[in-house]
């Protein structure tokens, strides 16, 4: 009997690193299930991805939590099962804390955290009655330390890091994996996309973002991730150093960090 494939559910499937993570799973032969806002983008990538590969398109909105339960039942309807969750969709912010709106602010939680917890917890049932699943979830390195002009995007991350380690240790018994990928900085539209304090997009490009590395290599860094089931997985440059200085030498990362230049 053969295998049937691997499905991969992936959110922000429509440009950057789920985009480039859709065709890096695409030519291992895995089925995919592509998530985001922009129809026409997702319908271009399932153009550009192998046409013996079975993808299906299911777009939805972030923020409009209680429709979640029936988008999960519209996406295990389409292969008749989900393997792995991608939480990859989100949104970034570039504005001082003073300067952000509480609204701007609740915006940045509900796409960043309260998202994907909510989509992740309508589909565990799905899991544990099949017991299995993997669950992925697409931090930042500013989930590991906080970074001027991104107060409420670092406290999404930090709360996405505490929730699914917490969750990790909960599904155990099931299995249920749990894989939390922190990027530093990626050549994507991550900054352009930006919220500014009063909401509206910074719309530049980030010379930290111009110099990262590619959607494509975060991506095989992701699906390698996936398959070795690790817990956490770190890629980028050397903005990565922070990291480790902060937790192996607390009193050069604050000092380096204030140094650092805001963009």
């Amino acid at each position: 009997m053969d295998q049937q494939p691997t499905v991969y559910w992936i959110t922000g499937a429509s440009s950057g690193i789920g985009e480039a993570l859709a065709k890096q799973l695409g030519k291992r032969g895995n089925s995919l299930i592509i998530s985001g806002r922009n129809l026409d983008s997702l319908a271009k990538l399932k153009a550009q991805i192998s046409s013996e590969i079975q993808v299906e398109i299911l777009p939805f909105e972030l923020t409009d939590l209680d429709q979640f339960p029936s988008i999960v039942q519209q996406a295990i309807g389409f292969f008749g099962k989900i393997d792995v969750l991608v939480n990859n969709a989100g949104v970034s912010q570039r504005s001082p804390a003073m300067e952000t709106a509480a609204d701007v602010e609740r915006k940045l939680m509900e796409i960043n955290y309260f998202a994907p917890v909510a989509l992740t917890k309508a589909l565990l049932p799905h899991f544990v009655a099949r017991k299995k699943g993997h669950i992925v979830v697409v931090s930042s390195i500013a989930g590991k330390f906080g970074f001027s002009l991104r107060s409420t995007y670092a406290a999404a991350k930090h709360a996405l890091h505490g929730y699914f380690e917490a969750l990790r240790l909960e599904l155990k018994d099931v299995p249920v994996y749990v894989t939390l990928i922190c990027p530093g900085r990626v050549l994507t539209k991550i900054s352009l996309n930006a919220v500014k304090g009063d909401g509206s997009a910074h719309n530049q490009l980030d010379d930290g973002q111009r110099n990262g590395i590619t959607a494509e290599h975060c991506a095989r860094v992701i699906d390698n991730a996936i398959q070795q089931k690790k817990y956490e997985v770190l890629t980028g440059k050397m903005e990565l150093l922070p990291v480790y200085l902060r937790r192996y030498c607390p009193p050069v990362f604050y000092w380096l960090i204030k140094k650092v230049k805001a963009t």
